[in-house]
């Protein structure tokens, strides 16, 4: 890709200079007469490296160069000094920008540096890039099981990766939806770009639509300068929006045309700017019911959930919970460490309403508690071994104080019955003591499959 590259500067003569000289070079070239102009070309192309003049009428050099680091920090800059004020230019420095350059300067001298900081720029992208690859084939690796439903989850990935698709990854807190959103991005034709994840629950309602999209300087109190949105940040990339149940009922059209029309309009602005994102959300909310009760546009749900990927809850694949102690043990240094046959039937047994995230915390707890290389029951939290016995007399079903939906507990139930019978239909009829047809009455009700479906 053609470099782009600003150019800043009030005096004309010297701005055509620099135009023509950057331009035989094989540059894309931004001319800007004022400050004011270049920060709005600045905001509005993103180039690569900015070149402007140090004593300008109006916002001067060191304003463009404040502005353009808060803006984009790794973008580089260069200043144009006049001949003899070497102390400006050590102030520039210190403010971060790369090298500057003193009038009059030779065409080479120009060529050499731009080229330089050119290069420079090329190799913190490409640290940056192998970075992110890294770490998402780190975070690919954390998705661990052997499950069929865990099977299931990853052939979907490995399908819808590298498509143009939106996808809905629903599952309850815990499951993992943000490593499966950071999976299909590292396996698709945007690997190269950022990946942009935000909590949509975690920003004030206030400041949402602001750090979604984007405002232009004055559009509200305190809106002293343009701001990019997370959006544009995401550009060339994937947004992974998480929680997108609770997205304000009033942002919601605006999610609505960048995901139809691919334009994102900034708070305040009157241009919209077209964008290149893959938009991934995620939602441990009832969306459905959302729509039902008028919290959530169903046009919008469609458009999110082209491609829906749900993520079991860890009580529903409980096979894969001995691989996962084994990982949890080596990633937080004791490879060596095992657990004991009863520990590990009562880890599986507890019904683990935090997911992953909750064996996660528990097995590093046991880590650093434990009295020798062999966990055992003795080692296991209370919670955890109250919830693995049943004691004479005491109740089944120990509900959470927040309440718990009894269509998802007799989900559970159902499935439990069956996987304790190796998925025999007569046989957990028996167990539960219903006859079969209420049983697959109740799984086809549920959606309920067999593995081998």
């Amino acid at each position: 890709m053609t470099p782009r590259i600003l150019v800043i500067d009030d005096d004309a003569s010297l701005r055509r200079v620099l135009e023509y000289n950057l331009e035989e070079e094989g540059y894309e070239v931004l001319a800007a007469a004022s400050g004011e102009e270049g920060l709005r070309l600045f905001a509005a192309h993103a180039p690569a490296l900015v070149i402007t003049d140090m004593k300008m009428t109006g916002i001067d050099g060191f304003q463009v160069l404040r502005q353009v680091k808060e803006q984009a920090p790794e973008t580089l800059v260069i200043i144009i000094t006049a001949f003899g004020a070497v102390d400006a230019a050590v102030e520039a420095m210190k403010l971060g920008a790369y090298d500057y350059i003193t009038k009059p300067f030779k065409r080479d001298e120009l060529k050499l540096i731009v080229a330089k900081a050119l290069h420079l720029r090329g190799l913190s992208e490409e640290n940056r890039r192998l970075r992110e690859e890294l770490t998402d084939r780190q975070d690919f690796q954390r998705i661990i099981g052997t499950s069929r439903a865990m099977e299931r989850v990853f052939e979907m990935v490995r399908k819808v990766a590298d498509t143009e698709a939106t996808v809905l990854i629903t599952g309850e807190s815990g499951t993992g939806k943000e490593l499966v959103a950071r999976a299909i991005h590292a396996r698709s034709s945007r690997r190269d770009g950022p990946f942009v994840a935000i909590n949509c629950a975690a920003i004030p309602r206030d400041l949402l639509e602001s750090e979604l999209f984007g405002h232009v300087k004055g559009a509200f109190t305190g809106a002293i300068r343009d701001k990019t949105g997370r959006f544009r940040h995401a550009e060339s990339g994937t947004i992974f929006l998480d929680e997108v149940g609770d997205l304000p009922l009033e942002l919601q059209p605006k999610l609505l045309r960048v995901l139809q029309e691919r334009m994102v309009e900034p708070v305040g602005g009157s241009a919209p700017i077209r964008l290149d994102v893959r938009v991934i959300t995620a939602t441990n909310a009832d969306l459905e019911q959302a729509i039902e009760s008028g919290a959530f546009r169903e046009d919008l749900y469609y458009r999110l959930a082209v491609i829906p990927i749900h993520l079991p809850p860890l009580r529903e694949r409980r096979e894969d919970i001995p691989l996962l102690l084994r990982h949890f043990s080596a990633q937080h240094g004791a490879p060596d460490v095992t657990f004991d046959r009863e520990a590990t039937e009562a880890l599986s047994r507890y019904p683990w309403p935090g997911n992953v995230r909750e064996l996660e915390n528990t097995v590093e707890r046991m880590l650093i508690m434990r009295q020798g290389d062999t966990v055992t029951v003795a080692d296991l939290p209370e919670r955890v071994r109250s919830g693995g016995a049943r004691r004479e007399g005491s109740r089944i079903v120990n509900l959470p104080d927040e309440g718990y939906p009894l269509e998802q507990l007799e989900r559970e139930v159902v499935i439990e019955a069956l996987e304790r019978n190796g998925w025999n239909q007569t046989s957990a009829a028996r167990f539960l003591r219903i006859p079969r047809h209420t049983l697959i009455y109740r799984m086809e009700k549920y959606g309920i499959r067999t593995p081998d479906r």
